[in-house]
């Protein structure tokens, strides 16, 4: 397939397709007058990329997964499940930090700060800061229990 055939299939723009097969994430060969042509099992592996991508799944790791595949073959469902098996414990951590995101969203933005007057309550004396840069309140770390949590009443709790 051209990468235009490849992109009308895919769903996926042509310079989304250029910038995949720069990352090593997909694979064409050229043809003598140097244009790209790909095989059809590139549209299983860009659904692979695609389906990765949008469950949060960092483009780096997916890259990794598809390397770790023998003759850089497609991903099968075998290989989905194992992978997915192996990325829930990351997705969870982001669901987890998603939901403190949401249920504090109105009240906080983690310490950022959007909400002055709540902050004196929430986190005094700038303690956050001790956590390091950026939105510490909201960022949870592994070893860690979520740093925020709503009171349903305005004010956060955090820890």
């Amino acid at each position: 397939m051209t990468v235009g055939q490849l992109s009308s299939r895919s769903g996926v723009a042509v310079s989304a397709l250029h910038f995949y097969e720069a990352k090593g994430l997909i694979r064409s060969r050229r043809t003598a007058g140097n244009q790209r042509r790909f095989t059809r099992d590139t549209l299983r592996r860009i659904a692979f990329i695609r389906v990765s991508q949008r469950v949060g799944i960092p483009l780096r790791t997916i890259q990794d997964a598809l390397s770790a595949l023998p003759d850089e073959r497609t991903p099968t469902r075998e290989d989905w499940a194992r992978l997915s098996a192996e990325w829930q414990s990351e997705l969870d951590d982001r669901i987890r930090q998603l939901q403190v995101l949401r249920d504090g969203l109105t009240e906080c933005i983690g310490c950022g700060c959007l909400s002055l007057d709540r902050c004196a309550l929430a986190n005094p004396d700038d303690v956050a800061a001790a956590r390091g840069p950026g939105s510490r309140l909201m960022i949870r770390s592994r070893d860690h229990a979520p740093a925020c949590s709503g009171t349903g009443q305005g004010v956060s709790s955090c820890a």
